[in-house]
């Protein structure tokens, strides 16, 4: 009897799916219908909206997902789309779960998977809680002299300055001479001149720039841009708009070790990797070593076979 009442409502709901959204209601009330249609279920204050073999999707769950704004034709087009595809999943996963022949498999994986979420989540709350303490600036310059090796670069670095002004910008000549010139008194009339009349400026003189995103500013491509920079540390370019000035004052090249200004974010991570690896090493050792003083492992080989 119940088994029929659920075809009927099933093919009501159908039926009446068209009409309904035709008038613009959404089909939620007739979705939880459905879903209620069966033995008592506690839901625990949930709304359901629909089932399938004693699985149950609920509103709750649903309205966190659906984006803001909509309309009620776009919400009820949403709601039917998202209804139709977690039925779908359940009922093939269902299907699947019939067919496979190695469940066996498949349960151990998820076990271990599952193992494994629970000890990353465990030793990242241990990590947080123990290792508070900050990487001083010696630890990191005294892990990076010892390391060196391993902080050299993948691509061409730069410091100096960049400055791109209009064709008809006036005082080319002092941009000229200024440009080049690293003194404080020529960078103060680049900053100022730069405000009211430069199209794109950039000061670099105090950190390393990846020269591509530098060259990049550039009208003109380059076959071998650090070969070029090597042999011309002052660059002026034009085309049909623009004059483009750049002053190369330190490079770098690819396959160099980076200077520890450079490399310092790297060093703390590598470092600050190393910490937190080295701790769970002591936690684990810990463990084992406790559990052995308690004699909670029983070992059942003999390594003499």
């Amino acid at each position: 009897m119940l088994y029929r009442l659920k075809l009927y409502l099933r093919s009501l709901f159908l039926h009446l799916r068209g009409s309904m959204k035709k008038r613009g209601y959404p089909l939620l009330g007739l979705a939880v219908v459905l879903a209620a249609c069966g033995s008592p279920t506690d839901h625990r204050g949930k709304t359901p909206l629909v089932e399938v073999d004693g699985n149950f999707l609920y509103a709750e769950d649903v309205k966190p997902l659906m984006p803001v704004g909509l309309s009620k034709k776009d919400s009820t087009t949403f709601m039917d789309n998202y209804l139709r595809n977690w039925v779908e999943d359940r009922l093939l996963y269902e299907k699947a779960e019939s067919n496979v022949p190695d469940m066996e498999r498949i349960e151990e994986l998820v076990q271990s998977y599952r193992r494994s979420l629970i000890m990353h989540s465990y030793q990242q709350n241990l990590v947080a809680q123990e290792l508070t303490d900050e990487l001083s600036e010696v630890d990191l310059r005294d892990f990076y002299e010892k390391n060196r090796t391993l902080f050299k670069t993948d691509e061409t670095l730069l410091k100096g300055l960049f400055i791109k002004v209009p064709l008809t910008a006036k005082d080319l000549s002092r941009i000229r001479r200024w440009y080049r010139q690293k003194d404080e008194k020529s960078i103060d009339h680049l900053e100022k001149y730069s405000l009211g009349h430069a199209a794109d400026y950039q000061y670099f003189y105090d950190h390393w720039m990846p020269a591509s995103a530098i060259l990049g500013k550039l009208p003109q491509k380059f076959k071998d841009a650090e070969s070029y920079l090597r042999r011309n540390r002052d660059v002026e370019l034009k085309d049909t708009a623009y004059y483009y000035f750049l002053h190369v004052d330190e490079l770098l090249q690819r396959g160099e070790v980076k200077p520890f200004e450079a490399a310092r974010d790297e060093v703390k991570s590598a470092l600050g990797t190393l910490r937190q690896a080295d701790f769970m090493r002591k936690v684990r050792t810990d463990l084992y070593q406790r559990a052995v003083d308690n004699d909670e492992i029983k070992y059942y080989y003999n390594k003499d076979q």
